[in-house]
């Protein structure tokens, strides 16, 4: 399909998305809450629902933070896949629909086990100080494989960590 009518700006504009997507996947594998924070605006929509039930929910960013560090933390490893993105752009705003696939890593008695989950996110995007930043992310779950209890397994080992120091 050609791209009539692409420009620079627009290419300079998907990779910048791109690379906030990105930035969203190895914030959280390599627990750099930091790198992960700076993906969203100050406040967003997050529509897990489709992984956990309930409602999508407006946050303040640093507590969807806060939360993601504490359930996912306690993992000895994650690992976040990021691919196909599709980008929309209308100046300073865009979404991208990006394929994904979550791998979930724990250790525990000496048993190891992993949970998947696949699926594509919507990310909603807005320029802010000329910076892309996601104002609202949405999760959906095509298919898992695995234990979900790895996650309340994960949680508790992170409680246990912050209890301790």
């Amino acid at each position: 399909m050609p791209n009539q009518g692409l420009t620079l700006e627009t290419l300079l504009d998907r990779a910048a998305i791109s690379d906030v997507v990105h930035r969203y996947a190895t914030g959280i594998d390599r627990r750099n809450w930091t790198l992960y924070r700076s993906c969203f605006a100050d406040e967003a929509v997050f529509d897990f629902v489709s992984w956990s039930g309930g409602e999508p929910r407006h946050l303040k960013a640093d507590d969807w933070t806060a939360g993601v560090q504490a359930g996912l933390s306690g993992f000895d490893a994650t690992q976040h896949i990021s691919s196909n993105h599709v980008h929309e752009i209308d100046g300073d705003r865009a979404t991208c629909v990006s394929y994904m696939n979550a791998l979930h890593y724990i250790v525990e008695d000496g048993k190891r086990q992993m949970q998947a989950i696949g699926g594509y996110y919507t990310n909603v995007f807005r320029r802010i100080g000329g910076e892309w930043r996601i104002e609202a992310c949405k999760l959906t779950v095509t298919w898992e494989m695995g234990d979900r209890a790895l996650f309340d397994i994960a949680r508790k080992r992170w409680q246990a960590r912050i209890a301790a120091a």
